[in-house]
């Protein structure tokens, strides 16, 4: 028998020694995914009719014909890889083989590509600089809809019904977007890249602020940048999709945290930057009052101080950035010019178009309009409860609110898959038991799927119903699968 340094080369080693094929590591993995989702977006993407990246080079083919499908196709391979890469790194870190940084790096690794492609699911960054470019030629975006104006931004064939609507965000992103068209020109690439990079100052805030804001709220710092930011319905649709609720979500965190650190004005001038962004951070303001007012010892713990120098510090700031916008309240107006849109998640109109398809109560206009208004009648009351049942303060009270925030979204006329990243500013944070992370990873999954990567076409109502029942089980069951791998 042959031997080598005593080994016998005939003899099979132990199985315990023969070498184990190492899986690739999962922030490299989404690495890959975010990289081919860079090079899908260029056929696949959210893109204008005259874009001076497509139109009359090269990668025109990639937006018609065979190039679309293969982009379409390579797009989705990135989709499926960044959320298994997803899923593993989940599975590390309630093993606790991952931690804070490792997290942070995935999410910085994840988020590069993405921010130098065009967006995805979603067209609303060119609404945005549409809305800039009105602010930037010294007219009120709150009375002149981008369509009476003539730009290249805004005379793109690829516009859309966005342009005939006056802007209904808040004063300070007014001023981004003003600032985005103004420094660069009005130049399009150029434009998109500033403007979409000073909302991702909305992830760098959520990094820096979940970690902190678990110390507070019971949650595991890593699992709350796991769910709270390096999720791929955030990446995907919040960064990539360059959504005003990157920003506000940021700044939401961040605030809260400085309230529960007894930074009340700080923390409230936060918030309130953040509802100067868009408004619904302002329904988690009065519960951050009873967070205030449990500050205050012994008998002076009343509410009626701590809500007069919330009221002051947000009216002073919100007051500020309107100044500094060179604009007015006419947002206020503005708030429901998005009521045309139709769409499933909506509780209130989803319940109205069902009745309205198989009842002969009325028109289903009608029957529309009347579950809409109830809705809001009902998110009305929801909010009172909720914020009444919150006025132990400390963690209860941001509990209230990012359940608040929650019944929000669901109860608006309209709903979009991305507004879940306001409760989650906050509720990622918090401890969460494993069966519950399986079912908002399977949720997330959910949304992501809800819009086609062009941003334009929703999902018909078959299409939603396949979405409803598989994806969720899905993602479930792959969450799961990596728990007891």
């Amino acid at each position: 028998m042959t031997t080598l340094a005593g080994v016998s080369l005939l003899t099979d080693p132990p199985l315990s020694t023969v070498a184990r094929p190492r899986r690739v590591p999962a922030f490299r993995l989404g690495l890959l995914g975010s990289v081919l989702l860079c090079a899908g977006a260029l056929g696949a993407g959210a893109t204008m009719a005259n874009d001076p990246l497509f139109t009359g080079t090269v990668f025109g083919a990639l937006r018609q014909g065979p190039g679309k499908a293969l982009s379409t196709a390579v797009l989705y391979l990135g989709v499926g890889l960044l959320v298994l890469a997803w899923l593993r790194l989940g599975r590390e870190v309630q093993a606790g083989t991952t931690d804070t940084r490792g997290v942070t790096r995935a999410i910085l690794w994840w988020t590069v590509p993405l921010l130098l492609a065009p967006p995805l699911f979603s067209t609303d960054l060119y609404s945005y600089l549409a809305q800039g470019v009105v602010a930037d030629s010294g007219a009120n975006p709150y009375s002149t809809v981008p369509a009476a104006l003539s730009h290249p931004i805004i005379d793109n064939p690829g516009s859309h019904r966005w342009l005939t609507v006056t802007s209904p965000y808040g004063p300070l992103f007014v001023l981004i977007t003003k600032i985005g068209i103004g420094v660069t020109g009005g130049t399009l690439l150029p434009a998109a890249l500033l403007t979409r990079l000073l909302l991702t100052g909305g992830l760098l805030l959520l990094c820096l602020s979940l970690p902190r804001l678990c110390h507070h709220l019971g949650g595991r710092p890593a699992n709350a940048l796991w769910l709270g930011a390096a999720n791929p319905l955030v990446l995907l649709v919040l960064v990539s999709g360059a959504h005003n609720d990157l920003l506000m979500a940021g700044l939401l965190a961040r605030g809260t945290l400085f309230v529960l650190d007894h930074e009340h004005v700080r923390g409230f001038a936060l918030v309130a930057t953040a509802a100067a962004v868009k408004v619904p951070a302002a329904v988690a303001l009065p519960f951050l009052v009873w967070v205030w007012a449990a500050h205050r010892a012994g008998a002076s713990r009343r509410v009626l101080v701590p809500m007069a120098g919330a009221i002051a510090t947000v009216a002073g700031v919100f007051g500020l950035w309107t100044v500094v916008a060179g604009v007015d309240l006419g947002w206020l107006s503005a708030l429901g010019t998005n009521s045309w849109v139709e769409t499933w998640l909506s509780i209130p109109t989803a319940t109205g178009k069902l009745v309205g398809y198989l009842t002969p109560l009325g028109t289903q206009a009608g029957v529309l309009t009347a579950a809409r208004t109830a809705g809001w009648v009902v998110l009305a009351g929801l909010l009172a409860w909720l914020w009444w049942r919150s006025r132990e303060g400390g963690p209860a009270a941001i509990r209230g609110a990012a359940l608040a925030l929650l019944v929000t979204a669901l109860f608006n006329a309209v709903t979009f898959p991305w507004y879940v990243s306001w409760p989650l500013a906050l509720a990622a944070a918090m401890k969460w038991r494993p069966s519950r992370t399986g079912v908002a990873a399977g949720l997330s999954v959910w949304l992501l799927l809800t819009t086609h990567p062009d941003g334009v076409t929703l999902l018909p109502w078959w299409g939603f119903a396949a979405v409803y029942l598989l994806a969720p089980l899905v993602a479930f069951a792959g969450y799961r699968a990596a728990q007891a791998s």
